[in-house]
């Protein structure tokens, strides 16, 4: 990831849209395809349209959350919560 536009989205207010868009960088299209996400105290729950990709999310979990982390800051997303 550009250093550039992790300064840059660091910087701007922590909105949907915000959020939205640090995903679909996170995890790429296809799986940004499959996917909706919803940021609610520092607690990101996403839902997968089956359990493939349910399941590839599970997998990709932790560099899911170190390109968030790296996009959002630190304290953003605390927990990736995907329901059972």
């Amino acid at each position: 990831m550009p250093r550039a536009l992790e300064a840059v989205l660091r910087r701007m207010p922590l909105t949907r849209d915000k959020v939205a868009f640090a995903w679909r960088i996170a995890v790429g299209p296809a799986v940004d395809r499959a996917t909706t996400v919803d940021l609610r105290d520092s607690v990101l729950y996403v839902s997968a349209k089956d359990p493939a990709w349910h399941q590839e999310i599970e997998r990709s979990m932790p560099l899911i959350e170190k390109r968030l982390t790296s996009l959002l800051g630190d304290h953003a997303v605390r927990k990736i919560q995907l329901p059972e």
